[in-house]
């Protein structure tokens, strides 16, 4: 389905090359159908179109009337802005994806064409290397052909996951933010081995070959994490003192805790943001 649709993406930042690279290592879009543009970073542009054999255009430049898919991958405090400048030059069989963390798809349709077909995403950076855990919400007026369509395209930087959009929120704390969590994980115990007298190379491939085990185990065994955790601990050893100090400085907390106050920061960027739209009609009234 995938193989005669043109994508564009509306922001070039981090997070549209990562889904960029994953979609052209996958090979299921030809690069001549990919475009992406931003509102005046030309450098930026060019860097995406050499590195990728894509095009970057000009905004004033890019055939909205030939793109099949677009993918808005703009700032979140853009959106309004974003939405409102691109809502003549579409029509409601053209797909709007958007990857903006707190975007609702109610929102978007509201400030799109009367029956715009919209889908919110929610993948994370490891697009770029087709491991994301990506979710999916449809919106009022998507069908269901396009939703698949949608749903294909994705699974080229990952898996999957077709959720109800009021799950939105603490899929982004959990999935969307969670590689920052393990990077940030990472980095504490690189320091540790580097104290006790590993180099830097042999530290890092170390602890990434532990969690990549550990996310194999949870895959491929047919047992839940407490059980996992637990065969790993023996009585009084090694990882129960790890593990000991782990609970005695809050690391258990921790980790909850970043996954709802990331959730909650979504809810309060969808919050804001429909209390300034409101605003602005009080306005204008």
């Amino acid at each position: 389905m995938l193989k005669n649709k043109s994508i564009a993406f509306l922001g070039a930042g981090s997070m549209a090359e990562a889904m960029i690279a994953g979609i052209v290592n996958a090979g299921k879009v030809p690069t001549d159908q990919i475009f992406v543009t931003n509102n005046s970073n030309e450098k930026r542009l060019e860097e995406l179109t050499i590195k990728y054999g894509i095009n970057g255009v000009k905004r004033e430049n890019l055939h909205f009337n030939q793109i099949d898919i677009f993918i808005l991958a703009m700032k979140p405090k853009d959106a309004d802005r974003a939405l409102n400048s691109i809502k003549s030059l579409l029509t409601p069989n053209q797909l709007v994806l958007s990857v903006l963390a707190g975007i609702s798809t109610s929102f978007m349709e509201q400030n799109l064409q009367a029956g715009q077909q919209v889908i919110r995403v929610m993948p994370n950076t490891s697009s770029m290397i087709g491991e994301s855990a990506t979710a999916l919400s449809p919106g009022a007026h998507t069908t269901q052909t396009n939703l698949s369509i949608a749903k294909e395209l994705l699974e080229s930087i990952g898996e999957v996951f077709i959720i109800n959009e009021e799950k939105m929120d603490i899929f982004t704390g959990l999935a969307g933010s969670g590689p920052a969590y393990f990077y940030y994980l990472m980095e504490h115990m690189e320091k540790a081995g580097l104290k006790g007298g590993l180099d830097v190379e042999t530290t890092r491939k170390i602890i990434a070959q532990t969690i990549v085990g550990a996310a194999r185990m949870i895959q491929e065994q047919d047992e839940d994490p407490t059980v996992l955790r637990e065969n790993v601990t023996s009585p009084n050893g090694t990882t129960a003192a790890g593990l000991d100090a782990l609970r005695k400085n809050g690391g258990g907390k921790a980790i909850a805790e970043a996954v709802f106050h990331a959730a909650n920061r979504s809810k309060e960027i969808s919050s804001k943001l429909a209390e300034t739209i409101d605003s602005k009609k009080l306005k204008a009234i």
